[in-house]
């Protein structure tokens, strides 16, 4: 099994023309699973949505590449006007309002997620768990400092911004460790590219 690769990695073909199609239905593929994700939400202003499962998720699969890129694309195809944010929004409005520091904090933890996974980190389950709340952080980091922005810094930000999100967020990092260790136990025995040890 490569190492210093991600899943999206395994299948990668050789050929320059074929692996940009790869790349771009992987990014199709990805936009749609967030955008889907993004439809599981509960919650005002700020609500908790299936999304940050769906964003380290892309970052662990794809790597920091690819997952950055996915998520740029994302934030600039809701912001353009495609419903992908949370009951099916779309527009500015969602990069500047309430949600716009997630948004952002998206493609940052994405991209930071995808590095780790880059080096072995989704391969374990204390790793992946630390990724994955490292990722978290990076979200958190941004949304809350934009919220701040907008409201001013006080407790009402914690209370709107992190407090109701952070039991789901604990879950999503668990079926996170659950999911990718597993998944490469699972393709050490397949070793899609023939690319041994």
């Amino acid at each position: 099994m490569l190492t210093n690769a991600t899943v999206a990695d395994l299948w990668r073909p050789s050929e320059e023309g074929r692996a940009l199609v790869y790349d771009f239905t992987l990014l199709f593929a990805g936009l749609v699973f967030i955008g889907l994700s993004a439809q599981v939400a509960i919650g005002f202003p700020v609500p908790f949505t299936g999304q940050t499962f769906a964003v380290l998720m892309i970052g662990a699969l794809y790597g920091a590449r690819l997952g950055g890129i996915c998520l740029i694309s994302y934030v600039l195809a809701g912001a353009a006007g495609l419903p992908v944010f949370s009951n099916f929004g779309s527009g500015l409005v969602f990069v500047s309002g309430p949600t716009g520091g997630y948004l952002i904090g998206f493609i940052v933890a994405a991209f930071i997620v995808g590095l780790l996974a880059q080096n072995g980190w989704d391969r374990r389950v204390w790793t992946t768990i630390l990724a994955m709340l490292i990722g978290n952080v990076i979200i958190y980091a941004f949304g809350l400092f934009w919220l701040s922005c907008l409201v001013g810094l006080s407790s009402k930000v914690l209370a709107v911004g992190l407090y109701p999100f952070v039991l789901g967020d604990v879950l999503k990092t668990a079926l996170a460790a659950a999911i990718l260790p597993s998944g490469w136990k699972l393709l050490e025995h397949i070793n899609p590219t023939g690319r041994d040890k």
